[in-house]
Order: structure tokens, then C-alpha cells, then sequence
């Protein structure tokens, strides 16, 4: 079975976006634990931002795969 042209360039808009926030959000990981470790060792503020920010990226991978569509049939 093909997929239409508008379904497939629509998939891979839907993928480069995640691409896209997912390297943002490992960009700024890497920045924030390290930061946490250097000037405050004894609170962990960095798992707030990481697990904050991690839940939307599980729900934009979700929706980059696919798995939100309303299914009408």
C-alpha cells in the first residue's frame, strides 16, 4: 500500500521537528547537569528541568509517530 505524497511529507515534517527538539533538549541537558554538579552538588535542580521538559518531547515523539491521530474510521 503507498503512501500519499501529502501524508508522507507530512510524516516527515512531523519527524524533523522532533529531530530537531529533541537535539535542543539534549543540548541543554548537557549544559545543565554539568552546571548543577559544578555550583550546587548538594541539590539536584537539574532533574525539575529534565524531567519537565522530557514529558513534551515524549508526547511530540508520540505525535511525530504518529500514535495521536483522531481515528474516525
Amino acid at each position: 500500500m503507498d503512501i500519499p505524497d501529502e501524508a508522507d511529507s507530512g510524516a516527515r515534517r512531523r519527524l524533523r521537528g522532533f529531530i530537531i527538539h529533541m537535539m535542543i533538549y539534549f543540548a541543554v541537558m548537557m549544559v545543565l547537569l554539568p552546571a548543577n554538579f559544578i555550583f550546587a552538588p548538594d541539590t539536584m535542580w537539574s532533574l525539575f528541568p529534565l524531567v519537565g521538559w522530557g514529558a513534551p518531547l515524549a508526547l511530540h515523539a508520540a505525535w511525530a509517530m504518529g500514535l495521536m491521530r483522531a481515528r474516525w474510521d
